[in-house]
């Protein structure tokens, strides 16, 4: 590492004041961005905003591609090389929740206000600050609001960017609005399902155990616990979401469980699926039910490792800021950048709770300290203290 990386972490102090005095600035982009609805698919409004503020702040190439991610490039001086930040336009939830935001004197709650509606407010204010901050790159700097990233969307924006953009990307940082401190580089394997259990129309409902969809749906959830986890790779299943029934004395024709599979080791994930399958299927022989399985989204395990000089950087700058690293495996964007093994980080710009509820909420305060990280991390890799080569 060169020596005057010192000079960029020296530096972060005087950045957390310039940037305190853009909370306003911030905070009204996280509002605004925030109450417009993003469900998955449907990012289109958010999309327009943020090539709205690109456009203002006389970013180069704003444009929309095929799958509705927002682009904006601040032109480095060399332009030899790029730098690609992104934040996800989608939340998971839908567009008929009250979006209303409130604002509290050290806090901002609302739906998906810290995931990713602070990520993204980062992300267009970021051109202001740097220029306040007189900071000009030797690289382009790429900023992307990215669709179609969560759940069915399967980080489907960002991989087609990376599928089709043409200049090679040097390195790649995922914001997300919460936590600070976090620092992820690398993926586990994972596999989201869903489970549908549906009985048909003509189902003969005097046969024995013609108990409804929920209670074999549950039955089939306690042979999915059943199943023997390893302790080596780490593995993990978790039963996220189940739906089912519409009124007290019904029995229910429909049910579905979403769950998530989760191991260091690619095998037995699909060895867990397998099993997951064939447990499906079988209910669907005892029953005379249909059980379909649906995968939704999979991530290969991969990533940089612990000693990569970005992974470095990035734990010297939290320590700088009183923050002690967190390193995590991620199964969000960075999937993108690990597939196409381009160096790349996801962090957090401040603290929150609640993630994910209605009343999602995130703290102020420390804002200031996540946006002088990122600016410090892009420096960085600008400055080429990131490279191995």
């Amino acid at each position: 590492m060169k020596s005057d990386f010192k000079e960029i972490l020296d530096d972060l102090p005087s950045y957390e004041k310039v940037i305190d005095k853009f909370k306003e600035s911030i905070i009204t982009n996280l509002i605004m961005i925030s109450e417009i609805p993003s469900p998955t698919f449907a990012e289109q409004e958010r999309t327009q905003f943020l090539l709205n503020r690109f456009t203002e702040f006389n970013l180069q190439n704003c444009s929309e591609d095929e799958k509705g991610n927002a682009l904006g490039i601040i032109p480095g001086k060399s332009r030899d090389s790029n730098i690609l930040v992104v934040a996800h336009l989608d939340t998971v939830f839908p567009s008929s929740v009250d979006h209303t935001i409130t604002v509290q004197p050290d806090l901002v709650i609302g739906p998906g206000v810290g995931d990713d509606g602070l990520g993204l407010a980062a992300l267009v204010t970021l051109p202001m600050i740097l220029e306040k901050l007189d900071i000009q790159l030797e690289s382009n700097l790429i900023l992307m609001g990215s669709s179609r990233s969560l759940g069915h969307g399967d980080i489907e924006g960002l991989r087609f960017f990376m599928d089709n953009f043409k200049r090679p990307i040097t390195a790649g940082i995922c914001v997300e609005g919460v936590k600070l401190g976090r620092l992820s580089s690398s993926s586990i394997g994972m596999l989201r399902g869903q489970l549908t259990y549906e009985v048909p129309e003509e189902y003969d409902w005097t046969r024995f155990s013609a108990v409804g969809a929920i209670v074999n749906m549950n039955e089939l959830i306690n042979k999915i616990l059943e199943i023997p986890l390893p302790r080596k790779p780490k593995t993990s299943i978790i039963l996220g979401s189940i739906q089912g029934g519409t009124s007290y004395n019904t029995l229910p024709t429909k049910a579905i469980l979403k769950f998530e599979i989760r191991s260091e080791s690619d095998e037995m994930v699909t060895e867990l699926a397998r099993k997951i399958h064939s447990l499906a299927d079988e209910m669907t022989s005892l029953t005379g039910a249909m059980v379909e399985f649906r995968e939704i989204a999979r991530r290969a395990p991969g990533g940089t490792q612990f000693s990569h000089p970005l992974n470095t950087v990035s734990r010297t700058i939290l320590d700088s800021l009183g923050y002690k690293p967190r390193s995590s495996p991620s199964t969000s964007e960075l999937s993108a950048f690990i597939d196409k093994q381009i160096p790349a980080v996801t962090i957090g710009i401040t603290d929150g709770e609640h993630l994910g509820e209605l009343d999602e909420a995130i703290r102020i305060d420390p804002i200031k300290k996540g946006i002088a990280q990122l600016i410090a991390l892009i420096e960085a890799i600008d400055k080429g203290y990131c490279s191995e080569n």
